[in-house]
């Protein structure tokens, strides 16, 4: 018995196509010919490629099951999109070794800064996450349920509560 157990090394048939500086950090078996790989550029999803860290709104392990909420662009405004849940995808991982505690670590990572504001009708956050391989910010809000979206005064407000967030992280001139 080793003192040192390493984790079987990734099967070539389940490796993703991983760019060049892409690495695999781990795995786990979903079922026969399928597996969730984390890297450090993001989780590869049996069936569905890779989702960026910055494109997980949410993820929840179970103690058997990860799932994942990723987040959908459902608006481009000027200097930020308007993200929404797309459907959540789940995987039983009967032996899932670092996956749960990697996708925790990494998408927590992602985010820089997150402030959720009320408004007068609902409420909106507005959330600056780092992108892999990509310089700066990448800028979103997500809004309450119920929250008038199209709204101009929700519009108006959205816009002034992102432009105060970047400018508190802009780099000093």
């Amino acid at each position: 018995m080793s003192l040192f157990r390493r984790r079987p090394k990734l099967p070539a048939g389940l490796r993703p196509e991983l760019e060049a500086d892409e690495r695999v950090l781990a795995w786990a078996s979903v079922d026969e010919g399928a597996a969730v790989v984390v890297t450090n550029r993001g989780l590869w999803l049996p069936g569905q490629g890779r989702l960026g860290w910055h494109d997980i709104h949410k993820a929840a392990w179970s103690g058997r099951e990860l799932r994942v909420v990723p987040a959908e662009v459902a608006e481009v405004r000027e200097s930020y999109a308007v993200l929404v849940d797309a459907p959540p995808v789940s995987f039983l991982l009967l032996e899932p070794g670092e996956v749960p505690d990697q996708v925790r670590a990494r998408v927590t990572r992602s985010v820089a800064y997150t402030a959720h504001h009320p408004l007068p009708q609902g409420g909106v956050r507005v959330v600056g996450r780092r992108v892999s391989g990509v310089d700066g910010l990448s800028w979103a809000v997500r809004y309450d349920s119920g929250t008038p979206v199209d709204s101009e005064p929700v519009i108006k407000v959205t816009d002034e509560l992102v432009t105060q967030a970047q400018n508190a992280l802009a780099p000093p001139p």
